[in-house]
């Protein structure tokens, strides 16, 4: 306990300091709070493109998606949430990385009816500039990254009461390309130098979520908590093209656990936790991540959010709006990113969302509602079959839906009851 005490004033002491910092010193500081998570391995795998933030909505929540997951973004996160959003939405993402370095992405995903689907491709990019032994460029090109995705998933025994399991896959595939280079003696590009360190590999996602009311206090046909579970980047790298073929280039995989919850209608906040690993026998324990993220719903159509996350030993601070106009649903994101260069002021990002169909599901939810609203109030003028056919169209429509099943056997059972009193009042 005093050992604690000690560790804390240290920690206040150092923060008290801060406000008289530099950007610099501050990032420095922050450094030396967190130096305990201090990943000796970061960086022993390849194709670290797939860890890099896409941007958007995701971002804004600090990377807690995987329990959320309730945009396009889930294909970065879990596979399994393409079964369980309403629209058909369409992105385009831009993240501004370090340096000159650039992220990409454009995604699409569908539902019909319990079956979700989407696909995904991003490419991360960097100028690449090679000068001989007297200053002159010798060679230039881009350092790329490029994955492409496809995902599949279904909910399974959705109903009223019961939202379902969702499970869910991604396939993937990536490509690392780089610029020839040139030769130490002759400084003559060296044709095909760049594809002999190219690599390409094809990995997995496995994802499951899964959705309930806990501790609700609104009225909401919506649960308000979900939990997710994935798995990611499971597969094989291939490195060198024409001669030197290996497959000892490991990839960044790891599994994560997420929540979210819906405190109030308007507020939602997210957790997550990732634990990184690896099958190569080289590299040994990798530090957990961790994430959380906020977001507050202003109006229907303005959101902000907040979110931190921490991987290895400095920190990501998002801070993030959203914002819908005719269907378009832009986020402007912006992150202290204390991860990734000395200067704290350094990564903002862009995405845009195109909300399409939802394939008729808002109708048909739309005629159950009024189905179910005929067959309670026959039920309540006496008309139990007028109920039970009622209902039984609803069930035409959605076989799960709890309420209409319940009032089918309640209505059944009323003239089962009258059936007995009539046969009661005639004596053999």
């Amino acid at each position: 306990m005093k050992k604690t005490a000690i560790i804390a004033f240290s920690i206040f002491l150092t923060l008290w300091e801060i406000p008289a910092l530099s950007l610099t010193d501050f990032s420095t500081v922050i450094g030396d709070i967190f130096s305990p998570f201090i990943d000796s391995n970061e960086g022993a795998t390849s194709f670290h493109s797939l860890l890099i933030p896409l941007g958007g909505r995701a971002e804004s929540m600090g990377c807690a998606f995987t329990g959320l997951s309730d945009d396009v973004s889930y294909i970065n996160f879990n596979p399994a949430g393409s079964s369980l959003l309403s629209n058909t939405q369409a992105s385009v993402f831009h993240n501004s990385w370090i340096a000159d370095s650039n992220m990409e992405t454009v995604s699409i995903t569908s539902r019909i009816k319990d079956f979700g689907m989407g696909a995904s491709f991003s490419c991360f990019y960097v100028p690449f500039t090679e000068y001989d032994i007297f200053g002159s460029r010798a060679s230039s090109g881009y350092y790329t990254e490029s994955m492409a995705a496809v995902n599949a998933s279904y909910n399974f025994l959705s109903g009223y009461n019961f939202k379902g399991l969702a499970l869910g896959v991604t396939a993937k595939t990536a490509f690392r390309g780089m610029p020839d280079y040139a030769d130490d003696d002759t400084g003559a590009i060296l044709t095909g130098s760049g594809l002999a360190q190219s690599s390409v590999a094809f990995m997995g996602d496995l994802g499951l979520m899964t959705r309930f009311n806990f501790a609700k206090f609104y009225p909401s046909r919506e649960p308000n908590l979900k939990i997710g579970l994935a798995v990611q980047n499971l597969g094989v790298a291939i490195t060198g093209f024409g001669k030197g073929i290996g497959l000892d280039d490991p990839l960044p995989s790891s599994i994560a656990a997420g929540i979210s919850y819906k405190v109030i209608k308007p507020v939602t906040i997210s957790v997550d936790f990732r634990q990184p690993f690896t099958f190569s026998p080289e590299i040994g324990y990798q530090m957990f991540q961790t994430g959380a993220g906020i977001e507050v719903c202003v109006t229907e159509f303005f959101s902000a959010m907040a979110g931190f996350q921490l991987k290895g030993a400095n920190p990501r601070i998002s801070f993030g709006a959203e914002f819908e106009i005719n269907k378009i649903r832009v986020n402007a994101n912006y992150t202290l990113d204390l991860t990734t260069s000395g200067n704290p002021l350094n990564r903002i990002s862009i995405s845009a969302k195109f909300i399409m169909s939802d394939r008729g599901r808002a109708e048909i939810s739309k005629r159950i509602d009024e189905l179910y609203n005929l067959g309670v109030y026959c039920f309540s003028q006496g008309d139990y079959q007028g109920a039970i056919d009622y209902w039984e169209e609803v069930l035409e429509l959605d076989k799960r839906f709890d309420p209409a099943i319940l009032g089918i056997q309640s209505a059944n059972r009323m003239i089962e009851m009258f059936q007995k009193i009539r046969d009661s009042m005639f004596l053999e």
